[in-house]
């Protein structure tokens, strides 16, 4: 209330100073007022130029220039006079308009001046998201309507302890202090985009009695110089009056960028904007009881004065989620969806390695749209898999029109992949495999996964290679040619060969070394360029490396196929009928046939066995291995 008397005292002030100025400045010449008699005298001698009468008022110049008026009484004869003169008579009629209308219409014009600068200054003054608001923080205290809870979040059990224990922290300090504890000064939430970073600070908010602050990063830079430091400032202030409280700061990248690493030098407003944030975390004064939580999916670009221990305390990784998160999370979003009798909710957590939370919930919403667009009254086990097919892929092409012979290609060529995945032991098993069109893509093989891969082994990328080129073996053995289709598969495998070599050491010509080192550039935040820390004979070796890793897979693939050429028409001749096959029916395709086939299959698994155990026995020796033989290649 000081502060408002305060405010309030110098705008009256400021006021009466406009009124003052204006009065100096618009105050009318000087009339001298005359008595009646007086006048009349002045009349008879001549020295009246012009007469202005308005009802009973008189007013005129007199001869030598100067104005004068006066109040006239009903007097008949008056004309008469100022006639027999020659004085120029001006008659208006009497003004009825009352006193306060006149004081109004002659103030009007600067109390609107007044008016307005009061406006724009306390524009300029004010918080929120106003015009003029340029220093105040545009941080929103959350209210408490439709709050989310740890109950809809699902996948990031860990990520879920780390926050419950700063909410015991704010709701009960005294358990943690007494043994000489200190609250964290900050959570930082990092991982890929979609995980539910900004879902578990919205959790957190919900779950915590104490105000929660929410801002982006992107709201603290402007084009004014000094505006983002001053809305930090402002943002701690207020932190400091609802104390205790939290401040979520949601994409912390766009202000907690690496200092020094701007193109041209210079000042960077940026930069002061993330001083002033370090120095408000972490300064001279203290801020008990104001915990931040920031979310970022590039912690790498973060400057690192920013993630020390006593700014941001803890860092929690908010990563992708496993099998049986995918599975809490997909139960989280169909909590709400009428759900079919053949849904497996684990079928379908199996089926989407590497989708965020963000992708999952999107999934289910686009089967639900499905079924209600066919009118269905339940979500079905199809609709999730055509959902899945459509975020994976993008939607169905069926009014493409494709040649019988471009159909014929795109059948061959997607049953040389499920072939040579379903006859090489140690593949992902075949899920799916269709000849219709989605997005970009002629046809699909899809595999699924049996457990999630952390790591991958050499002969798991070796076999990778193999299903990834039985699309061209299998154009070039069954028709004869070879088409741009297999365009991407061939882009796949040499990108995976060159990291193999280059990368993770799996060369034995080139070693375990590391070849070629990524260059960033913090300011733009991704990487513009490889340097190249190697000599140009090491890069004829990687090039030859590479080659050979892709040639011997691709021979390898097609021996495989024209032992198979049987199995592969009879996977062409299944899709060009049916259009798309399961699992089961690829199965059926490729083993059902002939007993020969199923013997084979056999015999690749007991050699890859023996493989095994002369490698293991080779090791325990002492001796050094040769590269192991890939099954499928007798």
């Amino acid at each position: 209330m000081n502060q408002f008397y305060k405010n309030l005292a110098l705008w009256l002030v400021i006021g009466l100073i406009m009124i003052a100025l204006f009065n100096l400045f618009q105050q009318p010449k000087l009339q001298k007022s005359l008595v009646y008699s007086d006048f009349l005298n002045l009349v008879e001698s001549g020295q009246i130029a012009n007469v202005r009468i308005q009802g009973d008022n008189l007013s005129g110049i007199l001869s030598g220039g100067a104005p004068f008026q006066t109040y006239a009484p009903k007097d008949l004869d008056l004309i008469r006079k100022l006639r027999d003169k020659n004085i120029r008579i001006d008659v208006a009629p009497a003004d009825d308009t009352p006193w306060y209308m006149n004081l109004l219409i002659s103030w009007f014009p600067m109390l609107l001046l007044l008016g307005i600068w009061i406006f724009f200054m306390r524009q300029m003054q004010a918080g929120g998201g106003k015009a003029l608001s340029f220093g105040k923080s545009r941080a929103k205290l959350l209210k408490e309507n439709n709050k989310t809870t740890f109950k809809d979040v699902a996948g990031v059990d860990e990520a879920k302890e780390e926050l419950q224990e700063i909410i015991e922290f704010l709701k009960e300090p005294q358990k943690f202090q007494k043994l000489g504890g200190k609250i964290p000064k900050g959570v930082l939430l990092m991982g890929p985009p979609g995980t539910g970073k900004t879902l578990l600070a919205r959790a957190v908010a919900g779950e915590a009695n104490v105000p929660f602050f929410a801002i982006s990063g992107s709201d603290f830079v402007e084009m004014f110089v000094g505006v983002g430091a001053s809305r930090v400032r402002d943002l701690f202030d207020q932190g400091k009056k609802n104390a205790p409280c939290i401040i979520f700061v949601d994409e912390i990248d766009a202000v907690g960028r690496h200092r020094g690493a701007g193109l041209g030098g210079g000042h960077d407003e940026r930069e002061q904007t993330l001083n002033a944030l370090l120095v408000e975390m972490d300064g001279f004064e203290s801020n008990e009881g104001v915990i931040i939580v920031a979310a970022t999916n590039r912690p790498d670009v973060l400057d690192p004065a920013l993630l020390r221990p006593g700014r941001f305390d803890r860092q929690v990784v908010v990563s992708t989620p496993d099998i049986r998160g995918r599975e809490g999370i997909i139960k989280v979003h169909i909590q709400n969806i009428p759900l079919g009798k053949d849904v497996d909710i684990k079928v379908l957590a199996r089926g989407t390695p590497g989708f965020s939370g963000a992708d999952l919930a999107n999934l289910v919403n686009e089967a639900a749209l499905m079924a209600a667009r066919y009118s269905k009254i339940t979500v079905e086990m199809d609709d999730l898999e055509n959902a899945k097919d459509k975020v994976l892929m993008g939607v169905e092409r069926r009014s493409m029109v494709i040649s019988d012979k471009e159909k014929k290609n795109t059948a061959v060529h997607e049953a040389g992949h499920a072939l040579v995945a379903k006859l090489v032991p140690g593949t992902d098993p075949i899920h799916k495999v269709t000849i219709i069109p989605r997005g970009r893509a002629l046809g699909l093989t899809q595999q699924l996964p049996i457990d999630e891969k952390h790591t991958y082994p050499k002969d798991f990328l070796l076999k990778n290679l193999l299903v990834l080129m039985g699309g061209r073996a299998a154009e070039e053995i069954a028709l004869g040619q070879i088409t741009t289709g297999a365009g991407n598969d061939i882009e796949r495998a040499t990108d995976l060969a060159r990291k193999m070599v280059c990368e993770w050491g799996m060369s034995e010509a080139m070693g375990p070394l590391s070849y070629g080192k990524k260059e960033e550039q913090i300011f733009l935040g991704r990487e513009i360029a490889q340097h190249k820390d190697y000599s140009e004979s090491t890069a004829q070796q990687i090039d030859v490396e590479v080659k050979n890793l892709v040639m011997d897979s691709y021979e390898k693939t097609k021996a495989i196929v024209r032992d198979n050429l049987a199995a592969l028409n009879r996977l062409t001749d299944a899709l060009l009928d049916r259009e798309t096959l399961d699992g089961e029916e690829v199965d059926e395709m490729v083993f059902n046939s002939t007993k020969k086939k199923k013997e084979n299959v056999e015999k690749l698994k007991r050699d890859e066995g023996q493989e095994r155990e002369t490698k293991g026995a080779q090791e325990k020796d002492g001796g050094i291995s040769s590269q192991e033989p890939l099954p499928g290649n007798e």
